[in-house]
């Protein structure tokens, strides 16, 4: 009887009532961990596809094609992991040093007037998502919290964190969060470089070189490459541990980069952000990670509800290029930093499109960073209130119904 009670403890009788949850969606199965090799020769090739994507003119080229990569190598089957959590968190951290880097008193200066017409796009962006949220969420094949928390731009890490404790389905947001996120991060290059050549035809700096460089040096900007290296090292680590100390959505981004911003306007340290190969590699793992979400399995569980939320992800992003054009039309501000800062993408990979296109990173973080802040404070509260009602009135139509 030993060997049989065995077999029983390790194979469930019945699979209706086994207690452990589905594996998440977005989240390629862990049961054992991915080589190191594998992912530096995929991370190679990603930067292989980069590198000869940016000699033909291709915008944000390392995030396009490992992006790319990514989702191919998922949707094949030949990757069912995330990218090492390591790699993952240094990136992020990374992304957040070179963020702040760009937030120098002249840049918060220039943007200090238009502080007011930045407030209102934000505000009206979260009230846009919410609002087409609502509305999936009357087909009732989505509940409000899923749709709500799948909507909102700005921290999806952050947000597919909170949704078990409000009660949404954690593949659906998380499948849509990321969903946006890949489609703007694949778009968002094309889109920018587009707006550059309309708005300033034959003007020099402003289309986009198709990446950061080529060559192997500099990796940080600054004279002194190892005095910048390990100033970004230190900014990195000390930042993370911040923002863990003070609990910051997305640490491992916000953290690092409130320390760059205190680094960069005190004048007191060597030049430190990422650069040239440094800043590419950077750019490479960004794409991957977003890249190897969509796997068949997440396609096939959201298959019949695919439709609707593409067409709720691009009444999004339709108003958010509308708030865009208002936003460039009163302040004068040039369309493609209107567009970048607005855009409902994921902040990582609108900061590459933005470094890539020669826009203005500083504007563009500042908003992008503004609106993660108040989306990941906000949201929650949002959402408990448009659900704080709904069970009464289920359960109204329900008895209607019945006595009908």
């Amino acid at each position: 009887m030993a060997p049989t009670s065995a077999l029983q403890r390790e194979h469930p009788p019945s699979p209706g009532t086994a207690t452990k949850p589905a594996p998440h969606p977005t989240e390629p199965r862990r049961s054992r961990p991915a080589p190191v090799g594998r992912w530096a020769l995929i991370s190679a090739g990603a930067y292989a596809a980069g590198l000869a994507a940016s000699a033909f003119g291709v915008p944000a080229p390392y995030l396009l094609c490992a992006l790319l990569v990514g989702a191919v190598l998922a949707l094949t089957g030949v990757v069912r992991e995330r990218v090492p959590a390591p790699a993952n968190r240094v990136s992020q951290a990374l992304v957040g040093a070179l963020m702040g880097s760009y937030l120098t008193w002249p840049a918060l200066a220039s943007a200090a007037p238009v502080a007011l017409p930045l407030t209102a796009v934000t505000a009206a962006t979260i009230a846009l998502s919410v609002a087409v949220a609502w509305l999936l969420a009357r087909g009732r094949q989505v509940s409000r919290p899923s749709a709500v928390l799948g909507m909102v731009p700005g921290g999806s890490a952050a947000i597919v964190t909170c949704a078990d404790e409000l009660k949404a389905d954690v593949r659906m947001v998380a499948f849509t969060q990321y969903l946006r996120v890949g489609l703007v991060a694949t778009t968002a290059p094309l889109v920018a470089q587009w707006l550059a050549s309309a708005s300033s035809a034959g003007s020099p700096g402003q289309a986009g070189d198709g990446g950061s460089g080529t060559g192997l040096l500099p990796l940080v900007t600054g004279s002194g490459q190892l005095a910048g290296l390990l100033t970004l090292a230190a900014v990195s680590v000390a930042g993370v541990l911040a923002g863990r100390r003070l609990r910051l959505p997305t640490p491992a981004l916000i953290g690092p980069m409130l320390a760059a911003l205190v680094a960069t306007l005190s004048n007191a340290l060597p030049g430190f952000a990422p650069a040239g190969l440094l800043q590419n590699l950077v750019f490479v793992f960004v794409g991957l990670d977003v890249g190897v979400r969509f796997t068949r399995e997440t396609l096939v569980r959201v298959r019949r509800l695919l439709p609707s939320i593409l067409l709720a992800i691009a009444t999004v992003c339709a108003g958010c290029v509308l708030l865009a054009w208002l936003f460039a039309t009163v302040t004068g501000t040039p369309v493609i930093d209107a567009y970048l800062a607005t855009t409902p993408g994921g902040i990582n990979a609108v900061l590459a499109t933005a470094v890539s296109s020669h826009a203005d990173v500083a504007l563009i973080s500042t908003v992008q960073s503004l609106r993660l802040l108040i989306v990941v404070l906000v949201t929650p509260m949002i959402t408990r209130w448009l659900t704080a009602g709904r069970p009464a009135v289920v359960d109204r139509v329900v008895a209607g119904t019945a006595r009908g």
